[in-house]
């Protein structure tokens, strides 16, 4: 048994491919779903229309904490086939939905089938690679299941263009869940062996510890943990008003359903892509500067979207948030993987992922509170200044977890 990415291609080519099956379960929602609320199910207050996004994220970021120890305690490969067959009937659900509290039950499957199968792919090829490539391993990762979320977004939006709302965009959907099920079965291998091949020559400052122990080291006592925990929840605060309010912004200036579909996928697409270079260069340079300076850009994007109009500068701005969230994603899950000990690092990834997606619930409610009780700007710039405040305290807290002579490791 050996750690590497060479050394492990196949499985580790595999499990991007799963990876990117698992987004597209999510891309399939992100143009259509907010349009949906509007136009067949009549819902007129914005806080009402997000509780999707809301029911989501309450039930992923749980998963994915109870992903990471049963992970760890039964092996990677069941999870990740449960989780696929929770998500299977997510497609049908939204294709026939008679109302809106249907659409909330197939978003708290899909929450659970994400938790179970985005935490086991990250996990997976933690486990494989080992400590040098980690960020490349993430970056990897992640562009694949972003990727597919801009492509997905793409393809739906011009689908519900051409043939309406449903049900048509979600047969993607049925595809995607039945293709990785399948692959998750017959092919992709167990690496809990892996984790414990590394924890054998693994050296820090925490050996073995109890889930409630990872627990309150990974939110709030070790410095890096927490910082990196604070910044995922803010991240995925602002992915939740990218995913639930701004198309509603963008249909209230007059643009069609396809100009918002290419909206909503340049963020996920640079985001994707760029993955592909933030990963790797975080192995190079180190995790803290790409974690804060991504923040920052994030906070400057959507306070451009805010203080614009037309598609022309929206774009820019989804291309800007896309690029700020490329430089803190994958670089977030390898500075934890960075500190975490190999035998509770699933507990931790898992612990992170749940503080990082409960962002979709904050930032739904959030934003959807005050959109309806301000504006819709208001609520996009108070998101805004949530993210720069969230750069800030990762400079003041967080330290360097991939220091130079680990890096030549």
């Amino acid at each position: 048994m050996r750690l590497g990415l060479r050394e492990n291609l196949a499985q580790f080519s595999l499990l991007v491919a799963v990876n990117a099956l698992v987004g597209g379960m999510i891309g399939q929602e992100r143009t259509v779903l907010p349009l949906l609320a509007e136009e067949e199910f009549g819902l007129t207050a914005l806080t009402a229309t997000l509780t999707f996004i809301a029911a989501f994220g309450i039930v992923k970021a749980l998963t994915n904490f109870v992903a990471g120890t049963l992970s760890d305690r039964f092996g990677r490969k069941p999870v990740l086939v449960a989780g696929w067959l929770i998500g299977l009937p997510v497609p049908l659900l939204l294709m026939w939905a008679p109302t809106w509290g249907w659409v909330v039950f197939a978003n708290v499957l899909l929450g659970v089938n994400q938790g179970l199968t985005w935490s086991t792919t990250v996990i997976m090829k933690i486990d494989l690679v080992g400590p040098a490539k980690r960020g490349f391993a993430m970056g990897l990762n992640e562009a694949a299941g972003y990727g597919a979320v801009a492509v997905t977004a793409l393809a739906t939006g011009w689908i519900a263009a051409e043939w309406g709302l449903r049900p048509a965009p979600f047969l993607l959907g049925l595809a995607y869940a039945g293709l990785g099920l399948g692959l998750s079965v017959l092919f992709v291998r167990e690496t809990h062996g892996h984790a414990r091949h590394e924890a054998a020559t693994h050296t820090g400052a925490y050996g073995a510890l109890s889930t409630r122990e990872v627990f309150v080291l990974t939110s709030f006592r070790e410095k890096a943990l927490s910082s990196a925990s604070q910044a995922g929840l803010v991240n995925n605060l602002n992915d939740g008003l990218a995913w639930g309010l701004l198309p509603i912004f963008f249909a209230d200036a007059g643009l069609s359903v396809g100009r918002i579909g290419v909206l909503a996928a340049i963020y996920p697409a640079v985001w994707g892509l760029g993955q592909l270079v933030t990963g790797g260069l975080s192995d190079r340079t180190g995790r803290k500067p790409l974690i804060a300076g991504g923040m920052l850009v994030q906070a400057a994007a959507i306070a451009l979207i805010a203080v614009t109009s037309g598609f022309g500068a929206w774009a820019l701005g989804a291309a800007l948030l896309g690029a700020g969230t490329a430089m803190v994603y994958p670089t977030l899950l390898a500075a934890v993987g960075d500190v975490a000990h190999p035998t509770w690092r699933a507990r931790s990834v898992g612990i992170y992922r749940l503080w990082r997606d409960a962002g979709f619930a904050v930032g739904a409610l959030t934003a959807g509170i005050i959109a309806d009780l301000v504006s819709i700007e208001a609520a996009i710039l108070a998101v805004a200044a949530l993210t720069a405040l969230s750069g800030v305290v990762v400079i003041v807290r967080m330290y360097e977890t991939h220091p130079p002579q680990r890096r030549a490791a």
